[in-house]
């Protein structure tokens, strides 16, 4: 049994979530968390507030992921997949986003595995249609947290976890016979 490092990725164009555990066996063992925050918006020089560009934006979470890899070293990454807004706009940008911390991985030679937010739960927690609270309590268990980690930490935690789980995880879907729409079981 080879133990593996792996990276899991919550991305976001304002918040990007990352989660390093250990995985050797069956055991999980948790490494660090956090967030990537791009600036939102900043002050002009004349005081007034702007956006922030989104190729600065992007590189942010380039960079940012590029620190996390060489610093805790993963063997693999995990990335949720981006699932279809009502705003089409947002969903763009979240797809960027994605595209960065993705490139951040493969720039640096690591395979990365997708998973849908409906596999992760399902995995971590054993419904598909858990809540966030429900995802941040079990990342907690399973890792034996002193404390719920933040939103975006205990779901990058999440998509680790269901990638140490292949895929499948506590509640393994049996989606024979059944047909699969938008990461849903219809």
């Amino acid at each position: 049994m080879t133990m593996q490092r792996i990276l899991g990725i919550d991305p976001g164009l304002r918040v990007t979530g990352f989660g390093v555990i250990e995985a050797l066996g069956g055991k999980l063992s948790y490494v660090t968390s956090g967030v990537i925050k791009t600036a939102s918006a900043k002050k002009s020089a004349a005081g007034e507030a702007e956006k922030e560009a989104l190729p600065e934006r992007l590189k942010v979470i380039l960079d940012g992921l590029f620190e996390v890899i060489d610093t805790y070293q993963p063997t693999q990454v995990a990335i949720e997949k981006v699932f279809v807004n009502v705003n089409p706009q947002s969903t763009l940008l979240l797809g960027q986003a994605r595209g960065a911390a993705i490139s951040a991985a493969v720039i640096k030679q690591l395979s990365v595995a997708e998973y849908t937010a409906l596999q992760v739960k399902q995995s971590v927690v054993g419904n598909g249609h858990a809540q966030k609270e429900q995802v941040q309590e079990m990342v907690k268990r399973l890792l034996k947290l002193p404390a719920n980690p933040s939103p975006d930490s205990a779901d990058a935690l999440a998509c680790a976890i269901c990638h140490a789980h292949g895929g499948q995880g506590l509640g393994a879907l049996a989606t024979t016979g059944f047909r699969v729409k938008n990461g849903r079981l219809v």
